[in-house]
């Protein structure tokens, strides 16, 4: 007998590169930067183009914002619990997956915080989603509002929840209450927000969000992924920083950010957390990270406890980079944060500009595009760190200048 020809693979081959296609034509198809990591020259790593040629670069779009994934002390007790433990953990948390590793960094974490307990996911997505969606089931008819800005990780375990949602206007206090108001004093409700959006650089009004849910009876859950080791007297976000984290029901945070491993937490009363722990499938049913990344994390989470060094330095450079691109008159938003995005407003110029910096000028910039931010606001997003020196910072600004030039786009005009 003969086989078929119209295979279902061959038969749906066509819609694959439609889709692909369609993406293509918009611009905002997504190009993986194949790199590698300079060890102990942070931010220089080597670009494979087409993965044979290679290139030295200047890596100016990392969320290892402090380069504490090159720290030697990081370094170090990785290697050492690799040696002592092997590689993977072997199991999800509840067999066989929970390592002295794992608990101590959970003890870390929740001191970090200031709450009973914390518990540590595969990754900030996960733990977003996990615990979003868990809450519905312990919390029947709750009702959750979230901003409209926040991430995909919190809008898929909202949307996961299967609940009452409401989307409130970014940061917007009249949107949230007039939402509020609508729904019983007594139905569970539970106020969903970032402290820092990392698209757009601003910083929620968190105390005014906690005021209302006080107000009107709701639990907060807060995502600090882009502000935990960089804002607080150790690290433990804008809500340390502000003095407001025992008005947070739940912190949620990364490792893979600030602290340069990967992973992501929760950090709650301790019933909170036994409730989600129990009930979280995200949880539940996946292998728990290695011994060697709890590890890196525990001693990076210590490391930027009592040193706030790395974060001085930070804020310097960040600011240093929005004073030239002010002076130059490039249009970029000049936020409270450490982001510096620098908005192009067109996605094919977008993809183009990020091509041509790299390419001519060794320097990596990544193009954010829809559907990460809206269609006309597509932006190269910068994250300077403690080790980008002036001299780098002079030649990303002699690029910017041919390619700004070149693809005939606006400067502002100074105050």
């Amino acid at each position: 007998m003969t086989a078929p020809t119209d295979t279902p693979q061959l038969k749906f081959r066509d819609q694959f590169e439609s889709a692909v296609d369609s993406v293509r034509s918009e611009g905002r198809y997504r190009i993986f930067r194949d790199i590698r990591r300079k060890r102990g020259a942070f931010p220089q790593a080597t670009w494979f183009k087409d993965g044979l040629d290679e290139q030295d670069i200047t890596v100016w779009c990392s969320n290892d914002y402090l380069g504490m994934g090159q720290n030697e002390c990081v370094v170090e007790a990785v290697k050492s619990a690799v040696d002592a433990a092997g590689t993977g953990s072997g199991g999800t948390r509840n067999i066989s997956g929970t390592t002295r590793y794992h608990v101590q960094l959970e003890a870390e974490l929740a001191d970090l915080h200031d709450k009973e307990a914390s518990l540590v996911f595969t990754s900030g997505y996960v733990a977003n989603e996990a615990a979003l969606s868990t809450m519905s089931k312990i919390l029947p008819g709750l009702h959750i509002f979230s901003d409209e800005k926040n991430h995909a990780s919190m809008i898929s375990g909202i949307r996961n929840a299967r609940t009452h949602k409401h989307i409130f206007a970014h940061n917007d206090l009249a949107s949230l209450e007039e939402k509020l108001k609508a729904v019983p004093l007594e139905a569970p409700k539970l106020i969903a927000f970032e402290s820092v959006y990392s698209m757009d650089a601003d910083i929620a009004p968190i105390e005014a969000f906690c005021d209302l849910a006080d107000r009107y009876n709701a639990l907060t859950y807060i995502d600090e992924v882009h502000a935990v080791g960089m804002y607080g007297p150790r690290g433990g976000g804008i809500c340390e920083q502000r003095g407001l984290m025992d008005r947070i029901d739940i912190i949620q945070g990364t490792l893979a950010k600030a602290y340069g491993m990967i992973g992501g937490y929760i950090a709650a009363d301790r019933v909170i957390v036994d409730a989600i722990r129990s009930l979280a499938s995200g949880f539940i049913f996946t292998t728990s990270v290695p011994p060697s990344t709890a590890a890196g994390a525990l001693r990076s989470v210590k490391i930027l406890k009592i040193s706030s060094e790395l974060r001085e330095q930070h804020q310097e450079r960040s600011n240093a980079l929005k004073d030239r691109f002010r002076a130059s008159g490039y249009p970029f938003i000049d936020g409270e944060t450490h982001i510096v995005p620098l908005m192009i407003g067109d996605p094919v110029k977008c993809q183009a500009i990020s091509d041509r910096l790299i390419e001519e000028f060794g320097i990596y910039a990544q193009p954010i595009n829809f559907p990460t931010v809206p269609r006309g606001t597509e932006r190269l997003r910068f994250t300077p760190s403690p080790f980008h020196t002036d001299a780098m910072m002079d030649e990303l600004m002699n690029a910017l200048s041919v390619v700004w030039d070149e693809f005939e786009l606006d400067r502002v005009q100074a105050a």
